[in-house]
C-alpha cells in the first residue's frame, strides 16, 4: 500500500514568489493556449461539462487575474481541470519544486491514518489526523479534494486527496493554513488521547532523496520475493504449503522484459503443475495494458491452472488506468476472480495520456486521447467479485487481509 505514494511526485505544485504580481498578459496567452490545446487533442472534452460552463468559468478566471498571484491563477485552472472529470486529464505541474509534510497518510476505515512518516515524527505512526490549523479534517479534505488531479470516481478521489492534502503550499494557497510552510496538526490515538503538532514542510527533493522513514511492514508468511528478481514490482513466487503460485504485478515493464518473465511463469507453471494463479494488481498505478495482455496470453498456455476457479486478481483503491483495464481483461479472458476493492480508474471510460505544455508558465496539461471500453455495464472503477477492504487492526500488525482471504480460498477449495 505504501508506495503509491511515491506517485504524488508528479502532482506537486509550485509557486515562486507567491507575493508578487503575475504577469497578466503573459497567463491570457497561456489560458489561450490551454483551451485551444485541450479542445484540439482531447477526445470528449465537453462529455462532463458543457462547452458554455467551460468557457464561462474561464472568463472568470481571467477577469480576477489582475488581483491573484501565481498561486491563486494555479488552483483556479485546477480547480477548472478537475470538473473536466477523468483521471488522465489534468492541471499536472509535474517537475516543480514545493514542500511536503512530512507524513504520508490513507484513509482506512474510514480514518485518515498516518502509515509512514519521517524518524523525528515516528510517535505518530498510526494516529488519527483529526484537523490541521484547527480546521477540521473533513473541511480539509471537502476543499483539497475540488482541486486534487488525477480523479476519476470516489476510490481516486480518496487518493488523490490525502496525497494533495499534505502539499503545504497547497493548503495555503485553499486558505486552509495561516502559513506557507508550517501548520499545526491534531491527532488522536486509540486511546483516544488527543495531541498536536507543528510540522514543517519539507522540500520534495530532500523529503524523496535524503530522508528516512518509518512505516509498516505488511508480510505475507506463505509468499517469498526471489532474491534474485530483476524488479520489485514484478516477480512471482510459489504459495507456502498451495499448488499456487503468486504473481506480484505493480507496475509495467517492457514488452521484452515481460516476454521473459511470462515465459518464466509459464515454465514454473508447467514445471510444478501449478493450479492456482493469483494477479496482485493493487497499487498499480498503470502503464501499456498491453504488456498485461502479454501475461495473460503466456498464462493461458497453462493447461494445469484450475481455469474454472483457480484464477485471482486483487485490486485496490490506487489500481489505476491501464492496471484497471487489465483487471477487467483478466476477468474476462483468465475468468479471474476479482478480489479486493473497487479500481481507482474506470473500465470503461477516457485515458490513454497525451500532454502539452503552456508556452510562458511552463505548466503541463495532460489530456486523454482514447476511449476504452472493457465491460459492458458501466461502473464506477471494477467491482469485485469479492468485495474485502483494509482493515486497520490486520494492517497494523502487519497483516495483508485481502491476500489472507485469497490463501484461505485456495486452501479450502482444493481438491489436492
Amino acid at each position: 500500500m505504501n508506495r503509491f505514494f511515491t506517485t504524488i511526485l508528479i502532482f506537486l505544485i509550485t509557486i515562486t514568489t507567491y507575493s508578487q504580481l503575475i504577469d497578466v498578459e503573459s497567463w491570457i496567452k497561456d489560458i489561450a493556449f490551454y483551451k485551444t490545446h485541450l479542445e484540439q487533442n482531447h477526445i470528449d472534452l465537453y462529455s462532463k461539462m458543457s462547452k458554455d460552463e467551460f468557457e464561462d468559468e474561464l472568463s472568470q478566471i481571467k477577469s480576477t487575474l489582475n488581483k491573484k498571484n501565481d498561486l491563486g491563477v494555479i488552483i483556479d485552472l485546477m480547480r477548472l481541470t478537475r470538473k473536466i472529470g477523468d483521471g488522465h486529464t489534468a492541471f499536472s505541474l509535474r517537475g516543480f519544486e514545493t514542500h511536503v509534510f512530512p507524513i504520508e497518510i490513507y484513509k482506512v476505515d474510514e480514518q485518515w491514518r498516518v502509515i509512514k512518516t519521517t524518524n523525528d515524527h515516528k510517535s505518530l505512526l498510526g494516529k488519527i489526523l483529526t484537523k490541521i490549523d484547527g480546521k477540521s479534517i473533513g473541511e480539509i479534505t471537502n476543499e483539497v479534494s475540488k482541486v486534487a488531479q488525477y480523479i476519476e470516481n470516489k476510490q481516486s478521489e480518496v487518493i488523490r486527496t490525502g496525497q494533495y492534502m499534505m502539499i503545504s503550499e497547497l493548503l495555503f494557497g485553499l486558505g486552509l493554513t495561516a502559513n506557507e510552510f508550517k501548520a499545526k496538526f491534531s491527532f488522536l490515538d486509540d486511546s483516544n488521547n488527543e495531541s498536536e503538532v507543528v510540522l514543517q514542510g519539507v522540500s520534495n527533493k530532500a523529503y524523496y532523496e535524503h530522508t528516512d522513514f518509518q512505516t509498516y511492514n505488511i508480510v505475507i508468511p506463505e509468499i517469498q520475493k526471489p532474491i534474485d528478481s530483476k524488479h520489485d514490482f514484478l516477480w512471482f513466487s510459489p504459495i507456502k504449503n498451495t499448488k499456487g503460485i503468486y504473481i506480484k504485478f505493480e507496475s509495467y515493464p517492457s514488452f521484452e522484459e515481460m516476454e521473459m518473465f511470462g515465459e518464466s511463469v509459464l515454465n514454473y507453471i508447467n514445471d510444478n503443475q501449478i493450479k492456482q494463479v493469483v494477479i496482485d494488481l493493487r497499487n498499480n498505478g498503470g502503464g501499456d495494458f498491453f504488456v498485461g495482455i502479454f501475461l495473460a496470453f503466456y498464462l493461458n498456455l497453462a493447461d494445469s491452472v484450475d481455469w474454472k476457479s483457480g484464477v485471482y486478481a486483487l485490486t485496490d483503491k490506487v489500481t489505476f488506468s491501464a492496471a484497471t483495464s487489465n483487471a477487467s481483461q483478466f476477468r474476462q479472458i483468465l475468468n479471474a476472480k476479482i478480489v479486493g476493492e473497487p479500481t481507482g480508474s474506470n473500465p470503461t471510460g477516457y485515458q490513454d495520456m497525451g500532454q502539452f505544455s503552456l508556452p510562458n508558465s511552463g505548466m503541463v496539461v495532460t489530456y486523454s486521447k482514447r476511449l476504452f471500453r472493457f465491460q459492458a455495464d458501466v461502473t464506477q472503477g471494477v467491482q469485485p467479485d469479492k468485495l474485502i477492504e483494509y482493515e486497520w487492526e490486520s494492517y497494523s500488525k502487519g497483516i495483508d487481509n485481502i491476500m489472507e482471504w485469497v490463501i484461505s480460498d485456495i486452501k479450502e477449495n482444493s481438491t489436492d
